[in-house]
């Protein structure tokens, strides 16, 4: 774990560069906006770049012929969906009648309610009574000569000329800032390699391996993350406009189309496709049978994509956890408006990308990035450490169902407990805290089943006084319990039983129980045994063992060790003697020492799973 905080460098000085930067992109959006907008275009298009130079095109040439031809295809289809716009507006006095029919339901519906509340208390307050010109319910109007009549006044009527200017004026700013986009996307994808090299020799000789790793990470990853959008989005789109088409709504092609330009938005923009579509279908039709089977279609599709499609597709691609893109469209929305929400992804991706390699924007990758900083045996140390066995053996199943019971234990069930056993030597785990450990540790292994086997969950409860003292003890029992006494029968073919041995400490009894586990998840005939024993196999057994696995030795059972491997050698002569060192095994005994007293070194549970059954060897 990197020896690092949140808040480590946190000082004065980066509070206020920090509001600097925050009151630079606020104040100064209007320069901003079409800047990032080009870059992130850039990068969009820099593919397509690559690949007509690859077929010989210079870089003038396929800059502008790329260019050119992602401007034709989003005019053509701004003119298209513009036309699809005039139509739907020519169309809609058709259905006037079922429009006013509708709002006056929903009034109605909404009005009734309040309109109930308010005579229900109405009746139950003191009625005012007043007297208007002395009689009761005969109401007078006075009219005062000097009131002024009320006064309408109609606005002149807008000529074509007059229509067409306001049009023109309010398209100005959006085709000006589309312009300035363009223009600025012209001559970075020109000068694409020359600014590069401008960076890499801005950050200096030093940090040029990082620099181009940076910019490779993020040219890559909104490269990919938009490419998979616009695939999704423009499925989602087509299916919309199918389904539409289907059930017979009109303009199904724009609603279409719609719904999968505003999924671009994060959140937002499908609840407005949602919305404007409903609103449409709702008005069309006189009942509300076609605007609620809309409805439910364009939910079930959504939550499907967003649910299954997404994830499979870009869901780690996109490099950001989902609370991180609510949080980006939050904040860029705040910052830019309608174009940060566009930008919001792939802006906090570029930080995200960068926080990788640069120190000061690390903060931002641990808390916006698709994965925390965190490994599998990290999050088990500090779920041990909650007694947190529930969440412990969800992710160890989900973890089972794409590897083997081997890799977990050689990638998190071991390391993890290794992390545990450093703080608890350097006296930062005190017995109550190791207690919780060990009944947590507890549940799990009563969960996870050494045979390979899940068992219904057991009770919390349950409480086993062996586990107080040592939990591989506490498994060889608990297996012990449900096969017998040899762990299995003994009517089995000669040299088809790998021992698992041990010497009578915990840790040497725990890594040997949990390789019994793996190698039994193999459909290896696997074993347990404790050194010096009277229960271990006998010289009559011998010619049901194949191959004995001990741990590495530690310093202060050494000669424990070396004795137990020549009693091994002795009763069992035929059978291969191996013994597994991990990683991040302490034990400083030197290795060439152990090899003279064992056949072979392994270092890992899968290394002995492939060492004793290669052919059964898990593989990915």
């Amino acid at each position: 774990m990197r020896d690092s905080t949140l808040f480590k460098h946190l000082t004065s000085s980066s509070i206020v560069a920090a509001c600097c930067v925050l009151g630079l992109l606020y104040f100064g959006r209007e320069v901003l906006e079409p800047l990032a907008l080009a870059v992130i275009l850039s990068l969009v298009i820099a593919p397509l770049i690559r690949t007509l130079r690859r077929i010989g095109l210079g870089q003038v040439p396929a800059t502008m012929l790329s260019v050119l031809m992602v401007s034709t295809c989003v005019v053509g289809l701004g003119i298209v969906l513009a036309f699809q716009l005039v139509a739907v507006t020519g169309d809609l006095p058709k259905y006037r009648a079922a429009i006013r029919t509708k709002v006056a339901a929903v009034r109605e519906l909404t009005e009734r309610p309040f309109a109930r509340i308010e005579a229900e208390i109405s009746a139950v307050q003191p009625q005012e009574r007043g007297i208007i010109s002395g009689r009761r319910g005969i109401n007078t109007v006075t009219v005062n000569p000097t009131q002024p009549l009320p006064v309408e006044i109609r606005q002149p009527r807008l000529t074509t000329r007059d229509s067409l200017a306001r049009l023109f004026a309010m398209a100005w700013g959006p085709l000006g800032e589309a312009g300035l986009v363009l223009v600025l996307l012209v001559f970075i994808s020109l000068e694409h390699e020359s600014l590069r090299d401008r960076l890499i020799r801005l950050a200096g000789q030093t940090e040029i391996n990082r620099t181009i790793r940076t910019l490779g990470d993020a040219a890559q990853g909104v490269s990919r993350f938009f490419l998979s959008q616009f695939t999704v989005n423009l499925t989602f789109g087509t299916l919309i406009g199918l389904l539409l088409w289907l059930a017979g709504v009109p303009h199904a092609g724009l609603w279409g189309a719609l719904s999968g330009m505003l999924r671009f938005v994060p959140y937002l923009g499908v609840m407005v496709a949602g919305a404007v579509i409903a609103v449409f279908v709702a008005a069309i039709d006189p009942g509300w049978e076609l605007a609620l089977s809309c409805i439910a279609l364009f939910v079930a599709l959504e939550l499907f994509v967003a649910n299954v499609v997404e994830p499979k597709v870009y869901g780690h691609s996109s490099g950001l956890s989902p609370l991180a893109v609510i949080i980006s469209a939050v904040f860029w929305g705040a910052m830019w408006g309608p174009v940060g929400l566009l930008l919001s992804t792939p802006l906090t991706l570029c930080f995200v990308v960068a926080g990788r390699h640069v120190r000061g924007l690390e903060p931002v990758t641990i808390l916006l990035g698709d994965a925390p900083n965190v490994s599998g045996a990290q999050r088990l140390y500090q779920r041990l450490l909650t007694a947190d066995s529930d969440t412990i053996v969800r992710d160890a199943l989900a973890y089972l169902r794409r590897a083997s019971f081997a890799r977990y234990c050689d990638k998190v069930l071991l390391p993890g407990l290794a992390l545990a056993g450093a703080d608890m030597r350097a006296g930062r785990i005190d017995a109550g805290q190791m207690e919780t450990m060990r009944a947590a540790m507890g549940r799990v292994a009563a969960t996870l089943n050494p045979d390979g086997r899940t068992p219904a969950r057991t009770r919390r409860r349950r409480d086993v006084s062996l586990l107080d003292a040592n939990l591989g003890a506490y498994l060889r029992q608990m297996r012990e319990t449900r096969q017998g006494r040899w762990q299995g029968s003994l009517d089995v073919p000669a040299h088809s039983v790998v021992l698992c041995a041990a010497l009578a400490v915990e840790r040497d009894e725990l890594l040997s129980e949990l390789l019994v586990s793996a190698l039994r998840e193999g459909n290896i005939d696997a074993r347990s045994t404790l050194l010096g024993s009277a229960d271990r196999p006998g010289p009559d057994k011998a010619e049901l063992i194949s191959t004995v696995i001990l741990p590495y030795p530690a310093d202060e059972r050494l000669g424990d060790w070396m004795n137990a491997t020549a009693e091994l050698r002795t009763h069992l002569p035929d059978a291969l003697l191996a013994t597994i060192r991990l990683p991040f095994d302490l034990s400083s005994v030197p290795q060439p020492t152990v090899e003279e007293h064992v056949d072979i070194v392994l270092r890992s549970f899968e290394e002995a799973l492939a060492f004793v059954a290669p052919e059964r060897a898990p593989r990915g």
